[in-house]
């Protein structure tokens, strides 16, 4: 009884995030008394379930429980999804700029039109506030309505009389099946970087997103669909390591554009240029801001709270560490006051200003680090690792947390993305 009350409660969650979420995320059999919802793959046109015996669990940050099951796709079904690609690259290239940008004016609406569901969903699986959420959206969105501006991005160069006899002309043409692999912590924002600005220059699209919060690229795909997009011109595909080395390794695959962590983009960068693919590889980042004593105190503090703290850290723009110099040194208590007012609580939850982490793994990676840079002689003024939200005890929270006197050295705590 107690397993079908869980599926059960798990279905109403998901329901109350999407009504679109039917077709996408799971099929009515997909719930039973030892299941949980199903995500789907995107191969030609149809949303479809993998035949895969490597599944992986979702869970929900905030409360650990899973919430869906995402499969590890099979070569079979990789191989269906870059051939459905590599099919409707011809068609969908020699499709006018103008007919491409009106699929794309139809998606940026129907991205607008449904930013609160795809927020709801973004906020279920990654944990970060529904206000955060909406803003991920919003900030994918911008980069749509400038894929919008098509007509005149791809815009050749000429040079006449460029020599004797001779006249220049450059044209900018599609490359073919591209790929885009994203991380977790922007589930719509950077996957939206990727595949509507590749799509409108003629190219078609294999987008694998991650495997912890696949639920809005499975959401921007259906609209995507709605918006008139041809049969094969996007497709998506699940997995971990094995579907990075597919994408990298694959033939047909002619550039990748990745958004991770160093270790993960070094590694895509050098097999699939080794494979003869242009690489994009966008990596982390450890951000120091240097505060002068003349700048001002009131915006300065608050500027700070923000960069560090929100969606508790895990964006490459956060600033994890301050160099506060001469007098400024003295608004280290103000900071700590202020970051004592910041509520931690599930995404969800009204007021919220930072949800959890998104594993139980990166909240005992930031607790080490924070004991690694004790050890070494620095202090706590604010110590956020014991934080308990009242109903959200097994979330993967750290309240806000302020270390001063670090040392300056290659340590973790200074080095690290935290």
């Amino acid at each position: 009884m107690a397993a079908v009350v869980l599926a059960a409660a798990v279905r109403a969650r998901i329901l109350q995030v999407s009504s679109k979420v039917n077709s996408i995320w799971y099929s009515a059999s997909s719930f039973s008394s030892s299941s949980v919802p199903t995500v789907k793959l995107f191969i030609d046109g149809k949303f479809v379930e993998s035949k895969s015996d490597k599944w992986i669990d979702i869970h929900n940050p905030a409360t650990n429980e899973v919430i869906g099951r995402v499969p590890q796709a099979t070569k079979a079904e990789m191989d269906a999804a870059v051939a459905s690609c590599k099919r409707a690259f011809p068609a969908w290239a020699d499709t006018s700029v103008l007919s491409r940008q009106q699929v794309l004016l139809r998606y940026q609406q129907l991205i607008k039109e449904n930013l609160k569901e795809i927020a709801r969903l973004i906020t279920l699986e990654q944990g970060k506030t529904l206000a955060d959420a909406e803003g991920d959206v919003f900030r994918g969105l911008q980069v749509v309505e400038h894929a919008c501006s098509v007509t005149s991005l791809m815009l050749g160069e000429t040079m006449p009389s460029i020599t004797k006899d001779m006249d220049l002309y450059s044209y900018r043409l599609p490359l073919g099946v591209c790929a885009g692999i994203a991380p977790f912590n922007f589930p719509a924002m950077i996957p939206l970087w990727m595949f509507p600005m590749a799509m409108v220059c003629g190219n078609t699209f294999l987008m694998k997103p991650s495997e912890r919060v696949p639920g809005a690229t499975m959401l921007l795909a259906k609209l995507l669909q709605d918006s008139g997009a041809p049969v094969g011109t996007l497709n998506i595909i699940h997995g971990q390591h094995e579907a990075v080395n597919f994408i990298c390794d694959h033939p047909d695959i002619k550039a990748i554009s990745f958004v991770g962590s160093n270790q993960a983009g070094e590694y895509i960068f050098e097999r699939g240029s080794r494979h003869g693919k242009r690489v994009q590889a966008n990596m982390g980042a450890k951000n120091h801001g240097v505060v002068m004593p003349d700048a001002n105190k009131e915006n300065t503090l608050n500027q700070l709270v923000g960069a560090a703290f929100g969606a508790a850290g895990q964006r490459c723009m956060a600033l994890s560490t301050a160099i506060l110099v001469g007098e400024a040194k003295k608004w280290l208590p103000e900071l700590v006051e202020r970051a004592k007012t910041l509520r931690v609580n599930a995404g969800d939850q009204p007021g919220a200003d930072f949800g959890p982490l998104i594993t139980p793994q990166a909240k005992e990676r930031v607790c080490n680090l924070i004991d690694s840079g004790t050890k070494e002689g620095a202090s706590i003024l604010l110590d956020g690792r014991k934080i308990k939200v009242k109903g959200y005890e097994n979330g993967n929270f750290v309240g806000p947390t302020i270390i001063s006197n670090v040392k300056v050295n290659n340590s973790g705590l200074f080095c690290s993305q935290i």
